[in-house]
């Protein structure tokens, strides 16, 4: 039986997604807690400190994968590498190797991994006020990846990174990857290459409690919405903007900043990330429901395979281990108060 055929392959898989993103969707409800916003510009290199108390995976031990509402266990059928990317194939990448190739080399001859990040987003990368350090979701998968390819006494660069710096930065090799919240598609992916995915959203909307604001629909007509340059909530927004006037700035927390100053009516960007602003300030809510799927991905160097393998086996490793694993140790320390409901990462699907 052919993939495409009724009842085979690729028809299980499509009705396994659509299932699995209903259940995800369900559980990205609107969010509130009451901590003041920590809204900090600087675009800064910032050396990382020692810390790292989350144990990764031995090298070359992958245990099982949890199950992720969006995805569910497996990844289905490998393609070739030459097949064209679609929506449905975008978060295919190359399989994992432990190899050291040219760009693991020059790494470790710098004898550091330069990381572009974000500084400015609550629980995923932002700067603690008390400590000054960076925490969050992908500053923790960063201090990873830099672990097993330089060893536990790794020396890890941050560089503040716009959204909208994200590809020139990889693409300059201003620095080696982005961990940054950035979401897997094939328009980027002629300009970057990325690793597998080990995060999925959505787009969404945020907005005031108080709005009319329903969802992303016809009650963002006459509105001002804001969202970041370069984002996929700008490219939403250009395919539909509801008759909506869009604002575009730099980062998504200039979003919320908006938003409170009264300049703009609505925030379009992934429900993760307007999770983590609702958590920011309780006068605001997620509206509707995701209305698209995404899945985050590490940017690096088109040119840079052997890098690309390198971080699908950091992530392999990342993920195993069901309940303990380091993925699931992220995400109960940063996202699971915001996120609730998430029961694992999403599975690994490769194109070779």
């Amino acid at each position: 039986m052919r993939p495409d055929e009724p009842g085979g392959p690729g028809e299980r898989d499509m009705r396994m997604r659509a299932r699995g993103l209903g259940n995800l969707r369900a559980v990205l409800a609107p969010v509130a807690a009451g901590m003041s916003v920590m809204a900090v510009a600087a675009t800064i290199l910032v050396p990382a400190l020692g810390r790292d108390a989350r144990k990764s995976a031995p090298d070359g031990v992958s245990g099982p994968l949890a199950v992720h509402r969006a995805y569910g266990p497996g990844a289905g059928q490998a393609r070739s590498a030459a097949a064209k990317c679609t929506a449905g194939t975008a978060a295919e990448s190359l399989r994992p190797s432990p190899d050291d190739g040219p760009a693991v080399e020059r790494i470790k001859k710098k004898g550091q991994l330069v990381v572009g990040v974000d500084q400015n987003t609550y629980r995923w990368g932002y700067r603690d006020p008390g400590t000054g350090r960076l925490e969050g979701f992908d500053i923790d998968l960063a201090r990873a990846i830099a672990k097993d390819i330089l060893g536990p006494d790794a020396k890890v660069v941050f560089q503040a990174v716009p959204t909208n710096q994200r590809i020139p930065a990889v693409q300059k090799r201003t620095v080696d990857m982005v961990v940054r919240t950035m979401t897997i598609n094939c328009v980027r992916k002629e300009q970057v290459a990325f690793s597998t995915a080990y995060f999925q959203a959505g787009q969404q909307v945020l907005a005031p409690k108080a709005s009319s604001i329903r969802a992303f629909d016809d009650s963002l007509r006459g509105k001002r919405v804001c969202t970041a340059a370069g984002s996929t909530g700008e490219t939403a927004l250009a395919a539909q903007s509801h008759g909506a006037q869009v604002l575009r700035v730099p980062n998504q927390l200039d979003c919320l900043v908006r938003l409170q100053l009264g300049e703009a009516d609505a925030v379009v960007t992934d429900s993760a990330l307007a999770a983590a602003q609702a958590a920011q300030d309780p006068t605001v809510e997620l509206k509707g429901r995701p209305f698209t799927d995404e899945s985050y991905g590490v940017a690096m160097n088109k040119d840079d395979t052997d890098l690309v393998r390198r971080v699908n086996k950091v992530l392999d490793d990342y993920r195993g281990g069901g309940a303990d694993s380091p993925w699931m140790r992220a995400y109960r320390t940063w996202l699971k108060a915001d996120l609730p409901g998430i029961s694992g990462p999403p599975s690994p699907e490769y194109s070779d």
